[in-house]
């Protein structure tokens, strides 16, 4: 006799980009095995492939193509707050004493941080506006496989928020475009429309949180958890 599938309970979120309300299912000991093989390997990018399966698995009827990366980083805390529980002790190392310092970390009340200068429509003439889109899960994956020091490096994340340009009259879709038409598009960007894009990649949402302590000298210190080093530390 086969032993019975087991039926696991199905809950609702709100995701942060948009608003949308998406069902998922806790994480089983598949999806744990998962998070730890990724926090052992202390990997930038496997740790984001890890939570894209992991989330993969357990989203209902959800494209998970379709989320921003901190949209991803948020569903992957509510799966490890309800699925496993909502703390999580780590070791910091302080940077005046260089003391081992324990802290507990409730990930529930790590929310995502949004800052009031972000914006995804950015003036480009009198008659047009750049509509700029949150990077894929995919598109992050490739960005840290990139070499920080190399200039095209920054022009890919540049182009990676492009969506639409539009006017009163007209809208462009940039997936409807070869590379060699967006490339020769941006060459005739001026410096304040990059700047406008980069505005954007730099201040979009994340996950972050502030946690403090006092050192053995007595100082007040504060250590800050952001993004995937919610789950990962």
């Amino acid at each position: 006799m086969a032993l019975p599938k087991i039926d696991l309970p199905i809950m609702e979120l709100e995701l942060p980009s948009t608003g949308e309300k998406i069902k998922y299912r806790p994480f089983t000991v598949k999806e744990e095995k998962i998070l730890l093989v990724a926090s052992e390997s202390n990997n930038v990018e496997q740790e984001i492939i890890a939570a894209k399966q992991i989330v993969n698995n357990c989203l209902i009827e959800k494209d998970i193509a379709e989320l921003a990366m901190f949209d991803l980083e948020y569903v992957l805390l509510i799966l490890r707050a309800r699925s496993v529980n909502n703390t999580i002790t780590f070791g910091v190392k302080d940077p005046d004493t260089k003391e081992e310092v324990e802290l507990e970390i409730d990930i529930e009340e790590v929310k995502v941080a949004r800052n009031s200068e972000h914006t995804n429509e950015i003036p480009v003439n009198d008659e047009y506006t750049l509509f700029l889109k949150y990077p894929t899960i995919d598109e992050f994956i490739k960005i840290v496989q990139l070499d920080p020091n190399d200039p095209l490096t920054n022009y890919y994340l540049l182009i990676t928020c492009l969506d639409k340009l539009a006017s009163a009259d007209e809208v462009f879709d940039f997936k409807e475009y070869e590379q060699e038409d967006i490339d020769a598009f941006m060459d005739d960007m001026t410096g304040d429309v990059v700047k406008g894009i980069q505005n954007f990649f730099e201040t979009m949402p994340k996950l972050r949180h502030e946690m403090y302590y006092t050192n053995k000298e007595g100082k007040e210190q504060t250590f800050v958890v952001e993004g995937m080093q919610s789950f990962f530390i």
